[in-house]
């Protein structure tokens, strides 16, 4: 133990009751044996299930539970899936869902894959004739390829591997700084070990090479490799999702209030609004990922990464817009995303995490390709479910009536409180401050 008590040291030693105990002294200021006992909750009841889960992560003290849930009725591409959600937030499951059912009887949603190309980025440091390192790099790419073949091998075999490669020259930016920039294709993995291995490997080639070779000076052989890491950025892993259908097919809305023709007008210039303010963007933005990370986080894989590249080809052109479009012509109304998700359906968490994999197998067990489709896909549909209420009713219409539930746990209403709140606010709007005077009022009539 150090002088200050809140410093530690071996603490990734000690055992799971240990480290809550110190945490609970030292920071929660609190009795110990209760906090053991709160946290203890969440352990699984299965040793070796709560041994791999304690595995994936490290000083893990307990599991946070975080709903699995179901929008059933995506039609997509003729297809009928229940997509499996994993979300703390209830109104995103029931709009996917709510989503997901109307366009079931308006020809469902098509989509289709773009293209599948990771990326990874060699970083070095070169001093010296930039035209001379151009050449040269044509010379030796194709060894460069040849010198990773027994880290591609199994790779190459499923149809994926090395695509090609390249140099960027960044010394206007940042002196004498290149880039080597490598594009793979990984089939059905997400791939980063095996790009990073491939980046470490061209990045000792290449230094080995221009060391070898009499082309350079002494100055040029000081080939400083700064770093070898895949970018989760994937411009070129690009997927497509979609729904059209006549305009008088929309229906009404309302209560009969808003025409399908002012519908699709409404609709079309909110998603023009975000296409235009960066800050409605956000909003709208973080409403797709809402439906994207919960696909994601249910299949095993990596939400962060999906999300960091989403929001950055979100701003490709240099201002932050809207990564959905919608277009009003000809009397048809057309909702599209383009967006690209770089996820796998083998190897990592999707292969360990036991609901990870039951997830994909409710998903009839995709491929890459298809997963990406049934993700983009949720991500549209929540899109549309969150500018049809905008639009029509207000998102505190539905939003907050979807959030009763927690408000009333937040009051430590009864079940009796309970049943009366959401009878009372069937036609109400609902709030925070609304419902808690409502249950203080009952409250109060008991006393």
């Amino acid at each position: 133990m150090q002088e200050n008590e809140k410093e530690i040291a071996g603490f990734s030693k000690m055992t799971k009751r240990d480290k809550i105990v110190w945490l609970a002294k030292n920071f929660l200021y609190a009795n110990p044996v209760e906090v053991v006992k709160e946290f203890a909750e969440y352990w699984h009841d299965n040793v070796e299930a709560q041994k791999l889960l304690d595995g994936f992560s490290e000083n893990t003290l307990t599991n946070f539970p975080v709903p699995f849930g179901i929008a059933p009725n995506f039609k997509i591409n003729g297809e009928i899936f229940a997509v499996p959600m994993v979300t703390e937030e209830s109104s995103v499951v029931a709009a996917a869902a709510n989503a997901a059912k109307y366009w079931s009887t308006r020809g469902g949603f098509k989509a289709a894959v773009l293209s599948t190309k990771k990326v990874g980025q060699v970083h070095f440091i070169y001093k010296g004739d930039k035209q001379k390192l151009f050449g040269f790099f044509q010379e030796i790419k194709n060894d460069l390829k040849l010198g990773v073949k027994q880290i591609t091998a199994k790779m190459d075999e499923r149809g994926g591997g090395v695509l090609d490669m390249e140099i960027f020259d960044f010394t206007d930016l940042e002196k004498d700084y290149y880039q080597l920039r490598a594009y793979f294709e990984t089939v059905d993995s997400m791939g980063a070990n095996f790009i990073n291995s491939c980046l470490e490997e061209f990045g000792k080639l290449l230094q080995e090479k221009v060391v070898a070779s009499k082309l350079f000076t002494e100055q040029e052989k000081a080939l400083e490799i700064v770093m070898c890491i895949l970018s989760n950025y994937t411009p070129e892993c690009l997927v497509r999702a979609e729904v059209s259908c006549k305009v008088e097919e929309l229906g009404t809305f309302d209560n009969g209030a808003l025409n399908a023709e002012e519908f699709a007008a409404k609709f079309e210039r909110a998603v023009n609004i975000a296409r235009i303010d960066p800050y409605r963007a956000t909003t709208h933005n973080k409403g797709i990922m809402n439906g994207i990370d919960s696909v994601v986080i249910a299949t095993g894989n990596d939400f962060r990464a999906v999300e960091s590249c989403a929001h950055t080809y979100a701003c490709r052109d240099g201002v932050y817009r809207s990564l959905s479009h919608c277009k009003v012509e000809d009397g048809v109304f057309r909702f599209w995303l383009d967006i690209p998700i770089a996820v796998g359906t083998v190897g990592g968490l999707t292969s360990l995490h036991p609901l990870a994999k039951r997830s994909l197998e409710l998903l009839g067990s995709p491929n890459a390709k298809k997963l990406m489709e049934i993700i983009a896909t949720v991500g549209l549909a929540q899109n549309f479910a969150a500018l049809r209420s905008l639009t029509t009713v207000g998102i505190q219409a539905g939003h907050m009536k979807m959030h009763l539930t927690n408000i009333l746990a937040g009051l430590k209403a009864t079940q009796e409180e309970s049943e009366a709140a959401k009878k009372f606010f069937e036609d109400k709007t609902v709030s925070v401050a609304a419902v808690r005077d409502f249950i203080e009022s009952l409250r109060k009539n008991e006393d």
